[in-house]
């Protein structure tokens, strides 16, 4: 859709709107939505990618916040029996209310920048019912998710994703793409949740805690940032050098070792 002047972008929802014809139809290629596909698209905004979706002959429920935003989009598309639309806040919707069939859903969105790491983590704790996810995303976001072990940019955000992810960063797409321009640039990313985890670990809450407590503090050893939860002899014990930084270990080392903690606590309860 045109960029429409009628509706001004709210800062407090994040919104900036896509507008750039080109980089719509890049887009719509990656994603190749089908006929009979459920697709969901978080944050329509003025319907950029809406009607595209529409054409493809897939259902598409949406979910948007801005209640101005809602009815524009009721008004243009409501009349199309594909079209349903979910008003409300994306990080607390239930995904399961769509009633998806086990890795049916296709996600897409320009996501608001500003909740765009905790919805990605929302939306990971429903991976089961999800295909594929396509977001727009900060470029530097983008480049933590892709990231490989041993760089910067290589943290909990890319180990949780890329435990439960394939992460392909697909293009860039510049500032001048939006309606108002965001001061950073964008980049599309295409997240597919793995149908069997490479490196499964025996309780998935136990590594988001050991991978957090590693990068609290991560420019210091491992032996030291997981003191409170395995000793040095404990990391060893895993195939592990305490001495190394957390952002040296790769998502298999991070899973020993919530397996390890993992092993205690089983010991400590059989032991009560």
């Amino acid at each position: 859709m045109s960029e429409n002047n009628q509706h001004r972008a709210r800062k407090r929802f994040g919104q900036n709107f896509l507008h750039d014809a080109g980089v719509i139809h890049r887009i719509m290629r990656a994603i190749h939505a089908q006929p009979g596909e459920r697709l969901l698209e978080i944050g329509p905004g003025q319907g950029a990618l809406t009607g595209d979706l529409l054409s493809s002959g897939a259902q598409l429920d949406v979910i948007e916040i801005d209640r101005d935003l809602v009815a524009m989009l009721n008004h243009q598309f409501a009349n199309n029996p594909a079209f349903h639309m979910n008003q409300g806040d994306a990080l607390k919707f239930d995904f399961n209310s769509l009633n998806p069939a086990p890795r049916s859903l296709r996600v897409v969105g320009n996501l608001p920048y500003n909740i765009s790491t905790p919805l990605i983590f929302h939306l990971l704790a429903n991976a089961g019912v999800i295909r594929d996810m396509h977001f727009m995303l900060q470029k530097e976001v983008v480049e933590r998710l892709a990231a490989t072990p041993g760089g910067g940019d290589w943290g909990r955000l890319s180990i949780m994703v890329q435990y439960h992810c394939r992460v392909e960063h697909l293009f860039n797409v510049g500032p001048g793409s939006f309606n108002p321009p965001p001061k950073v640039d964008s980049a599309i990313v295409r997240l597919t949740p793995h149908e069997v985890l490479p490196c499964p670990a025996k309780d998935h809450r136990l590594l988001e805690r050991v991978v957090r407590e590693a990068f609290n503090q991560r420019r210091k050893t491992l032996r030291n940032t997981l003191k409170a939860l395995l000793s040095s002899a404990e990391i060893e014990a895993c195939g592990v050098d305490g001495s190394l930084r957390p952002e040296q270990l790769d998502l298999a080392a991070f899973v020993r070792l919530a397996d390890q903690l993992s092993q205690q606590a089983s010991q400590q309860t059989s032991a009560s």
